[in-house]
């Protein structure tokens, strides 16, 4: 998910963008934007570069499979 770190970035970016309200208004901006990146189900770069070196290895060995099942089927044919 998003990280703490994130959501205050951005709440700090629009509370320098408004002009000086109340007091509570920054506290309300972050919870609305916790709750709207809370219902995207975003997931963090790290999260996403693990799922992408899953899917690499998942190739190479769907690769390997191939190749070995090719191999398996000239042989019979030779038989």
């Amino acid at each position: 998910m998003i990280n703490a770190k994130f959501i205050d970035e951005v709440v700090s970016a629009v509370t320098r963008a408004l002009p000086e309200g109340p007091k509570g208004i920054e506290k309300n901006i972050r919870a609305a934007l916790q709750g709207v990146f809370d219902r995207l189900n975003l997931v963090s770069r790290e999260e996403l570069e693990v799922q992408e070196a899953v899917l690499a290895r998942t190739r190479a060995r769907m690769q390997e499979l191939e190749q070995r099942i090719a191999e398996l089927e000239a042989r019979l044919k030779k038989k």
